[in-house]
């Protein structure tokens, strides 16, 4: 059994305090993480609301430039709207340079897996059970901004409730799409807005499992992540 569903994902968001030099356009602005509490409501949803609404936007995304996926065609702006963008990674080392409209926040997985009755995972008790499971296997976890670490990252995981989404046919994991309900969980962070300049977001994470640890197959994946945002005014 392997699982090609999991999602490493990094994407942040600073409230910065402007460093004055003669290099200032050229440097990353050195800048506090402006990282919502796990437990706020930024926009008036929780957390896990939130981490719904990501997945139901990877879900729907084409395959061709697909965010989860390290493609010439990728677009940072495509399939966003409103005043939250969502960024995510493939698993491997990768680096995107984008360019971001100013008064975005973003909200990130950094690691995580959904489960779907698509996939032939049919009840909500069924989606939740795995997606624990596959969160327990996540580890070496970790998320920064212009040098900044996110500090404990371990109170960041929390999972979704069940969700409805829709996926074009072919989809990003299946050859045929359709409506469908699942559950995700795993780590995410709200960030506020950049401020216009340049920043360099840079997260990684991993999944381990080990038929000599007891469980059921050998798998294993990492993710090096590094985001050189512009943010335009």
């Amino acid at each position: 059994m392997s699982r090609r569903n999991v999602a490493f994902v990094l994407a942040s968001a600073l409230v910065c305090a402007g460093v004055a030099s003669p290099n200032a356009a050229a440097q990353p602005a050195r800048c506090r993480v402006g990282v919502m509490p796990p437990t706020s409501h930024p926009l008036g949803l929780s957390y896990a609301e939130w981490s719904a609404k990501w997945w139901q936007w990877g879900l729907s995304r084409p395959v061709e430039g697909h965010p989860f996926v390290n493609s010439p065609q990728f677009n940072i702006a495509a399939g966003q709207a409103g005043p939250v963008w969502f960024l995510a990674a493939p698993i491997d080392t990768t680096v995107r340079t984008c360019t971001i409209p100013r008064g975005k926040a973003l909200f990130v997985g950094i690691i995580n897996s959904e489960w779907s009755d698509l996939e032939g995972f049919a009840t909500e008790p069924e989606q939740r059970e795995f997606a624990a499971w596959y969160a327990d296997h996540m580890l070496n976890i970790f998320c920064s901004v212009d040098g900044v670490p996110v500090a404990n990252i371990g109170s960041y995981r929390c999972a979704s409730p069940q969700f409805t989404f829709t996926a074009p046919s072919p989809w990003i994991f299946g050859p045929t799409g359709g409506v469908g309900r699942a559950v995700a969980e795993g780590y995410y962070v709200f960030l506020r807005p950049p401020t216009p300049g340049s920043h360099v977001l840079h997260f990684g994470g991993a999944v381990h499992f080990a038929i000599a640890e007891g469980d059921p197959f050998d798998f294993d994946a990492t993710i090096d992540m590094t985001y050189n945002l512009t943010v335009v005014p």
